[in-house]
């Protein structure tokens, strides 16, 4: 086979891929789930980690007081009681007296992931069975509670949401959204639907006796990533990962392109080191590879230059119909922003191979592989 045959095959094989996944993710999103039977009057504690002030702290911790939701409880939980986040907290407490919430002050070190140290107590304190681990910068909508809870099925081990980025306040935040929204997102909910859901750390609702029959939430520290120990531990229950039928929100405000390429670069990485053969076909996820490869496949020239700009707008236009059948956010700089994420996960891709180590929030993190700390099977009775 000439060279240029094998480009068009490179190129028809991933564009075909990449539709077909978007048309997954089309028919998928936004399916309303039926309501969870015999689930609507349960009582449920949602435990949000805190750590530092960001742009939209105040409206996304406030959005968990408002949750139409009969019986719910909010745990905050802060390793230091100097972070810069306490003091809204605790004015936030004091101004919605009438949903019982507390801040617990202190971590436990249990794992080398400071985010789900900051969980440990705030799990072991709730009062009730159901459990939403839930971070600080989910934008809570008033059904959130009853849209996760919709989601449990006879064959559910977790629920969870991806997070949708929303309002952008610069051009690398459209980047970041193309990363957040038309891709990961996309890809995640066509996991789900091949049978291969995967957890993501943004919302988790467990069945508090399912977890501990396992181990408990000290389970998790089993992976550097709490989603990706979830996942393994999950499917070794036997149990499926569901998503909620509709993604929660997460504002970003501006950003910069070191804190896309950082933030990206970091979760690369954690994927690369958790589920490496699911990582590694990720390069061919974005338009770069087909569109150099439309230019040798036409015979170059105008002809190349034009079979490019054709790939672009296959790719980038069922992309802007995904975004505006749910709603996401777009602009004339849409087709940009989307180039500019595929030319940079390239590098990113390369990089997450040769890393040893992440910083999230100023704490340096091995990410090598470590050995699985599940706990033992124990019986338990879920819904």
């Amino acid at each position: 086979m000439t060279g240029t045959g094998i480009a068009a095959i490179i190129c028809l094989a991933l564009t075909v891929i990449n539709l077909a996944s978007l048309a997954i993710a089309l028919r998928r999103l936004g399916r309303r789930d039926p309501a969870a039977f015999g689930l609507e009057e349960a009582p449920v504690t949602v435990v949000r980690p805190v750590c530092g002030l960001e742009t939209y702290s105040e409206e996304t911790l406030g959005s968990g007081f408002r949750l139409a939701y009969p019986r719910y409880e909010l745990i905050f939980c802060v390793a230091r009681a100097t972070d810069p986040i306490v003091p809204l907290v605790e004015r936030l407490i004091a101004a919605n007296r009438h949903v019982p919430a507390r801040l617990i002050v202190g971590d436990e070190r249990v794992s080398d992931n400071p985010k789900l140290n900051n969980c440990i107590r705030g799990w072991d304190e709730a009062r009730h069975d159901w459990v939403i681990l839930a971070d600080s910068n989910v934008l809570m909508p008033p059904d959130y509670i009853q849209r996760l809870r919709a989601a449990w099925r006879p064959s559910t081990g977790l629920v969870c949401s991806t997070p949708v980025g929303t309002r952008p306040g610069s051009f690398w935040a459209e980047v970041e959204c193309a990363f957040l929204n038309t891709l990961q997102a996309r890809w995640q909910y066509v996991g789900e639907a091949l049978g291969l859901g995967f957890a993501q750390g943004k919302s988790m609702l467990w069945y508090r006796p399912l977890l501990e029959a396992k181990g408990g939430i000290r389970a998790l520290g089993a992976e550097i990533a709490e989603d990706a120990a979830a996942t393994k531990l999950v499917r070794a229950m036997g149990r499926k990962v569901h998503l909620v039928a509709s993604p929660f929100a997460q504002p970003l405000g501006p950003r910069r392109a070191a804190e896309v390429w950082s933030r990206q670069l970091r979760w690369a990485r954690l994927r690369r080191v958790t589920f490496p053969l699911f990582f590694a076909p990720e390069i061919g996820t974005g338009a770069v590879i087909p569109m150099l490869a439309a230019f040798p496949a036409a015979g170059g020239g105008l002809a190349g230059v034009a079979a490019m700009l054709g790939t672009a707008a296959a790719w980038y236009g069922a992309e802007w119909r995904l975004a505006a059948r749910n709603g996401w956010p777009r602009s004339w700089r849409w087709p940009l922003a989307c180039l500019a994420r595929d030319l940079l996960f390239i590098p990113i891709w390369l990089a997450a191979w040769v890393a040893r180590d992440i910083v999230w929030r100023g704490n340096a993190m091995d990410i090598r592989a470590k050995p699985a700390r599940l706990g033992a099977d124990a019986p338990a009775t879920v819904p």
